[in-house]
């Protein structure tokens, strides 16, 4: 498995994600109830996918170790 080139594509969804957080924290017509709203589904996202790149490096250490 291609864990670098998976965990690159993960680090550009998360610039991405990035991105629009700043681009919500930076909008100064939204007040702190709907800045709040639209950032949970934003970090709801990064943490779904940082379980997942941690689930992908487990199976392929696990693959690794059952190689061995």
């Amino acid at each position: 498995m291609e864990i670098e080139f998976i965990e690159k594509k993960f680090n550009e969804i998360f610039r991405e994600l990035e991105k629009e957080v700043m681009e919500i924290l930076q909008d100064q017509s939204l007040d702190k109830k709907n800045t709040n709203l639209r950032m949970k589904p934003l970090s709801s996202t990064k943490q779904i996918l940082q379980n997942a790149i941690e689930s992908i490096r487990l199976v392929d250490r696990l693959d690794k170790e059952g190689r061995e």
